[in-house]
């Protein structure tokens, strides 16, 4: 039902400034986005209004110039860089004879052909019949016809009706699949809380490089490029870090300005994962002109999917760009992570990234120096399955003498399952030492 041609349609694209500035969009932006759908751009008309039009969108004048401009170039589609009613569409067609379409219908179009893995495509087709469902309207008679003739009677409904059932019944259908989907993805995050495994999701506008990152962070092979929603399924994986032990990253798709509410309520299983992450890495391009509409975009989606109460890291990227712009770390006031710069494409800077998301993941390490007998090789076995020996020598009576730093949940658990107390292995010079290393330039606090 969604398929779409694969040979190149042309398109004519229409910009149109408002004064009004929640109605101003981004010219340079629909270029891209046509782009990213494979699209040739054969035309472009702008120009200047108040307000839309109620009926035209563009008024009488400018849309007798696109209709000429169609009939010259022979277009396919007319792209509008603008959100458009259904009247609207429906009026602008019958005057310029060919297929109109706005701007959700161009990202649910990509969003369409990016989509891989069965949950993309549930998600992608929700949005597309929840777009679709606003637009269906009786605009040929026969739509408004009851059925008849042999073979033809049935419910006694309108052909439209019929359409407006249909729809309604596969929505539901893909809602069902869905949430199943959501259930399955809940199990994965309430057993990765049971082993205290922190989740960071990357966060940030279309294109600021996040799945560049998250295959430099990963050694993963996510699909990059240098388009509009080029990651559309959510990739998860594990990464090691030297403190902080495991933890999962998640690669999420890049948010838009104005992006669509069907494309938020169809995607509400993946951007979870953004809501119950224990950090954000918010990946800035730090190249774009409009770096600062940007940044304020994606913390307006933030707080549309209630993900605003997450922890932030900001990530500007792109640094290879910028003329005297060397990686580096930057500290808030209490002496924490706020923000890293960094080239995700040259490599440069990821060691701070490590750095920052060590100390604002790590939280409060055990540190001890066990004596372990040759019998406590279970509770041995135990420290390295857990990541948590620094280094290990013998005494000289064949005892085990074991460094270890672990997190305060890992060590509280490993009190629990041992039956006998731990306590009596620990040696007098670190007895009972816990480090807290989320302090500037890497200072620590002893609490004896």
């Amino acid at each position: 039902m969604f398929e779409r041609d694969e040979s190149s349609e042309t398109a004519i694209l229409v910009h149109i400034n408002f004064d009004n500035d929640k109605e101003r969009e981004d010219l340079e932006e629909l270029e891209l986005l046509v782009d990213s759908a494979g699209v040739e751009r054969v035309g472009l008309l702008t120009g200047s209004r108040a307000s839309p039009q109620a009926k035209l969108f563009i008024g009488s004048g400018k849309i007798d110039e696109l209709a000429a401009l169609v009939q010259m170039v022979n277009a396919d589609v007319v792209i509008f860089n603008h959100p458009l009613s259904a009247s609207q569409e429906r009026n602008i067609e019958r005057v310029i004879n060919c297929r109109v379409l706005n701007r959700t219908g161009l990202i649910l179009d990509i969003f369409a052909q990016r989509a891989r893995t069965h949950e993309g495509k549930l998600q992608v087709e929700l949005a597309q019949l929840s777009h679709m469902s606003t637009r269906l309207v009786g605009g040929r008679a026969e739509l408004g016809r009851q059925k008849g003739g042999i073979g033809l009677r049935g419910p006694g409904e309108m052909q439209l009706e019929t359409d407006r059932r249909l729809l309604r019944e596969r929505i539901k259908l893909i809602q069902k699949r869905l949430d199943k989907v959501a259930r399955q993805r809940e199990q994965g995050r309430r057993a990765r809380k049971r082993n205290a495994i922190p989740t960071v999701s990357l966060v940030g506008y279309t294109n600021a490089g996040k799945s560049t990152l998250f295959n430099r962070l990963t050694d993963a092979n996510v699909y990059a490029a240098d388009q509009l929603f080029a990651t559309l399924d959510p990739t998860l994986r594990k990464i090691e870090l030297p403190d902080a032990g495991p933890s999962v990253l998640a690669d999420t798709v890049g948010f838009i300005r104005h992006l669509p509410h069907d494309l938020i309520a169809a995607f509400k299983a993946t951007l979870q994962e953004t809501r119950d992450a224990d950090l954000l890495l918010h990946v800035v391009d730090c190249f774009d002109e409009q770096m600062n509409e940007n940044i304020d975009e994606v913390n307006s989606v933030l707080e549309q999917i209630e993900a605003d109460h997450v922890p932030v890291l900001m990530v500007f990227n792109k640094i290879d760009k910028l003329d005297n712009t060397p990686p580096r770390l930057e500290l808030n006031e209490a002496g924490l992570p706020r923000a890293v710069w960094l080239s995700a494409q040259n490599n440069q800077g990821i060691e701070f990234l490590l750095d920052a998301l060590n100390q604002l993941l790590a939280g409060a390490l055990v540190e001890h120096r066990l004596i372990l007998p040759p019998t406590a090789s279970k509770l041995r076995s135990r420290l390295y399955a857990l990541n948590g020996v620094v280094s290990e020598t013998f005494g000289e009576q064949g005892e085990f003498v074991v460094d270890i730093r672990l997190q305060q949940a890992d060590w509280q658990r490993l009190l629990k399952q041992e039956e006998e107390p731990l306590e009596r292995f620990i040696s007098d010079e670190l007895l009972d030492k816990v480090t807290f290393i989320n302090q500037k330039d890497g200072e620590t606090n002893g609490l004896e």
